[in-house]
């Protein structure tokens, strides 16, 4: 398909719209400088998805004019109330027809038996992620956290700003709002976003790449057929896939936006050594959590109205959460399982896991591991071939022949070769940058011989 030619972690990206784009955009002067980005950014979204280029403008027009409405109208609560929902019900609404349109049909065919036809759309890229930007901007103009952005080009280089357009990290306009109006691109920032890109080309090409054919094999077998240790190798194998894979990505964006003079905010932090689900979601997905914290579990109240309530707007954002990610039973089961999980804890557990920090270590371990079973098993009655009695010796020849990336995102998953790095080649210049090299030519070496290059996240 042609909206994978441009993901960051690609041939096209990296050595034809990278090297052009830099040019224009380091040329072009200061005040030109946030026109040159929306257009080189709507390029960009188009090329994957040209017949949804009209959405992006229409999200960029009517998020843009209702904000100045509401900032007119401050002093009339009723008009700004109505305004707010006008947007939300805009962007709530191009979610719902894109992406859950066919969800609710399909229930609704179940429920009453009647046979309504399902509507098919593709899912404009990034949908997801450039409506919650829109939104929280716009609640943040009518909360008078910010003041709405008169310039229509500096609110649409805001939204479709193309690194972190397509998957995250999901940025307010107030992480960046300084730096849209009046930012210098200094040399040790572009090299330090050079690194992070690099790095995170590593950790999605060498590592989320490799561990995936693992996954990817076993699924071809059939997970029915293999047997129960190489079906949870193949779990604990996707477990991998998918951090290293959405948490490179992410790192790509945030380098990438360094060399264009932007500061985004971490989306990952170390995840797979938390000691609890609840510091799980703290290290996972960061942007994700803090935008549902604010924009939803606070504003029902959070934990200020007791304790049922608590519990009570924790399964609401649980269950969106797991919604968000997708309009499938197993997203929305793989949210409320997470919401069970720290609920429980919150309870009964907390003190317990914090005591004793191997055990509580495994425990989270185990839990997140089941989680991502939960997550990509879209038939949820093949969970049952994780318990069943079928052991076989099948799993040693794919540990074997994986055994060097497993062992690399083991270690690459702790804060290990991370401290290392700190510590040692990132204090000497030369070594860095033979280690960044050589991290870069083995990233393009396997993308060039390499047919398998997914990015998982491009479906939500």
């Amino acid at each position: 398909m042609r909206i994978f030619k441009m993901v960051f972690s690609s041939i096209m990206f990296i050595f034809r719209f990278l090297p052009i784009m830099f040019i224009i955009y380091y040329l072009t002067p200061n005040k030109f400088k946030n026109l040159s980005l929306l257009i080189l950014s709507l390029i960009f979204y188009s090329w994957g998805e040209p017949k949804y280029f009209i959405i992006m403008l229409l999200s960029i027009g009517v998020d843009y004019s209702i904000s100045i409405f509401i900032e007119k109208y401050r002093e009339k609560k009723i008009i700004t109330k109505v305004l707010l929902f006008c947007s939300l019900i805009f962007n709530l609404g191009m979610l719902i027809l894109f992406k859950y349109l066919n969800f609710f049909i399909e229930n609704i065919n179940l429920v009453l038996g009647t046979s309504l036809s399902l509507i098919y759309l593709t899912l404009p890229l990034g949908i997801s992620f450039y409506t919650f930007q829109t939104m929280s901007y716009t609640i943040d103009v009518y909360r008078g956290k910010i003041k709405a952005e008169r310039n229509i080009i500096n609110f649409g280089a805001y939204v479709c700003l193309f690194p972190q357009l397509i998957a995250g990290p999901i940025v307010k306009y107030s992480d960046i709002k300084n730096e849209l109006k009046n930012r210098k691109i200094k040399v040790n920032q572009v090299e330090e976003g050079i690194t992070e890109f690099i790095i995170g080309m590593g950790k999605k090409v060498l590592i989320a790449n490799n561990i995936g054919l693992l996954w990817n094999e076993i699924q071809e077998l059939g997970i029915n057929y293999v047997s129960t240790p190489l079906l949870w190798l193949g779990v604990i194998a996707f477990s991998f896939q998918i951090y290293f894979d959405f948490s490179g990505y992410s790192s790509m964006a945030i380098g990438l936006g360094k060399m264009l003079g932007f500061d985004f905010p971490e989306n990952f932090n170390f995840p797979y050594i938390s000691r609890s689900i609840t510091e799980f979601w703290r290290r996972w997905h960061i942007t994700l959590g803090s935008w549902f914290k604010e924009y939803v579990y606070i504003p029902m109240g959070g934990n200020r109205l007791g304790k049922k309530r608590t519990v009570v707007n924790l399964f609401i954002v649980w269950f969106l959460t797991g919604f968000w990610h997708g309009a499938k039973y197993n997203f929305i089961i793989w949210g409320l399982y997470f919401f069970f999980l720290i609920v429980i804890e919150k309870v009964f557990f907390m003190n317990y896991l914090n005591k004793y920090k191997i055990f509580s270590h495994i425990y989270a371990i185990v839990f997140i591991v089941f989680g991502w079973a939960l997550f990509s098993f879209e038939d949820l009655l093949s969970i049952k071939y994780l318990f069943r009695m079928n052991f076989s010796l099948d799993f040693i020849y794919y540990l074997r022949n994986y055994f060097l990336v497993l062992i690399i995102a083991i270690l690459g998953s702790t804060k290990l070769i991370n401290n290392i790095y700190e510590r040692f080649i990132k204090k000497n210049k030369s070594l860095e940058c033979l280690v960044l090299m050589m991290v870069f030519i083995l990233s393009v070496a396997y993308l060039v011989d390499s047919t398998y290059n997914p990015f998982l996240y491009f479906r939500f």
